[in-house]
């Protein structure tokens, strides 16, 4: 279709003024001067900049969070294992953040092997099989916070391209009324409209490119964060089971 329409506009018209009709310029001069007749790239517009934007702070949001976890991955659990008893090990675990996840693992294994001991004999699982429920929904939890942002992330990887599509679609398609009102299939006619279509394809990938780079590199250092949460929940498991740590 488009190669149609540039097929139909070489027949005349200024290319000079067909071409400062094709900037992003004057595209935003166009939108704001007649916003009733760009309504639906109005709604493009807004909805790919909202998208963008959220994609952005999620971006962010995670960047912080990779960065504290890194840090917190050695440190913690080395905390817990160079602590003299398990008093003490304990202890230091409660001095964390409470957006800290391994010693949130560590205090819900600590909770359940003392609520074990002093249920005694009323309680009907084992105490390895208490600590070890306790330990699986812990590292369920932690894991799921991890996940925050990751399913905007992969939503607008997905779909931003589409919503410029919108836009291209429209913008041909206002390309085609105008050649129909006019009479004039000269590029003079169609360059604005052709040169919105396009410019709204690029913004769609601008927003969907950087959020599906995001939520690969996340997705990766989240696999192998739970992957740290996993095997410290399973020294932990041996620990508070038998009562020291399997090495």
């Amino acid at each position: 279709m488009l190669q149609e329409i540039f097929i139909a506009a070489a027949a005349g018209g200024n290319a000079n003024n067909a071409l400062s009709q094709m900037g992003f310029e004057h595209l935003i001069h166009e939108m704001t001067s007649k916003p009733g007749d760009f309504a639906v790239s109005w709604v493009v517009l807004l909805t790919l900049v909202v998208m963008s934007a959220m994609s952005w702070y999620w971006t962010v949001i995670n960047i912080f969070r990779t960065a504290r976890l890194k840090s917190a991955s050695d440190r913690v659990p080395g905390m817990f294992w160079d602590a003299a008893n398990a008093q003490d090990a304990i202890r230091a675990m409660e001095e964390q953040p409470a957006s800290e996840p391994f010693s949130k693992i560590a205090l819900d294994a600590a909770q359940a092997a003392a609520h074990h001991q002093q249920a005694g004999a009323a309680e009907t699982l084992s105490r390895s099989e208490f600590v070890d429920r306790a330990l699986r929904q812990a590292v369920t939890r932690e894991s799921n916070r991890l996940q925050g942002g990751m399913i905007l992330l992969a939503t607008v990887g997905a779909t931003a391209p589409f919503v410029g599509l919108l836009g291209t679609v429209w913008g041909i398609y206002g390309a085609l009324i105008k050649i129909g009102a006019t009479g004039s299939a000269s590029i003079d006619a169609v360059a604005g409209p052709v040169g919105e279509a396009l410019i709204m394809t690029a913004i769609g990938l601008f927003v969907a490119i950087p959020a599906v780079f995001a939520f690969n590199f996340f997705s990766k250092i989240n696999s192998a964060t739970v992957s740290k949460f996993d095997t410290f929940a399973h020294d932990l498991h041996d620990f508070f089971a038998t009562g020291s740590r399997v090495r």
